[in-house]
């Protein structure tokens, strides 16, 4: 269990209880580190029933998260980047706080309906008079 509470920003701050970690067999290249130890991070974070993310925001991480979280709604960041247990525990909480604050940002503005122009208007009925001439001329010739 990870005992230090992970602060997100000033409105949310995530409890060490609510985060656990496991300590797991990196694969890869590393030889006799590699190995022996168990360096590679498994952060596991229950998004669905943690009180300390607003609504909005939990439902932003669950569909940001895609297929890192459980049918629970356990959320899970396997970091094994780096040779040793400490880097990798860091950046794996590195990573749910980048989750987490793209999950808090505040939704886009609502798109605003624009009107064409009236030169645009004007323009593109010229050309679709213009072609529809063109088209016109393609056909059999008129027989006086």
């Amino acid at each position: 269990m990870a005992s230090e509470p992970l602060y997100i920003n000033e409105n949310i701050v995530i409890a060490g209880w609510e985060l656990t970690e496991q300590f797991v067999l990196a694969g890869g290249p590393g030889g006799q580190n590699v190995n022996k130890v168990s360096t590679a991070v498994q952060l596991f974070f229950d998004v669905q029933a943690s009180p300390s993310l607003p609504e909005r925001v939990r439902a932003n991480a669950l569909k940001l998260a895609g297929r890192r979280v459980s049918k629970e709604g356990v959320l899970m960041i396997e970091a094994n980047r780096f040779r040793s247990r400490e880097r990798n525990r860091e950046d794996a909480r590195e990573r749910l706080k980048e989750l987490i604050l793209k999950a808090a940002e505040p939704p886009p503005p609502p798109r605003r309906k624009t009107k064409p122009t009236r030169g645009s208007i004007e323009r593109r009925l010229k050309e679709k008079s213009g072609r529809s001439e063109i088209k016109k001329l393609r056909g059999r010739p008129g027989g006086d």
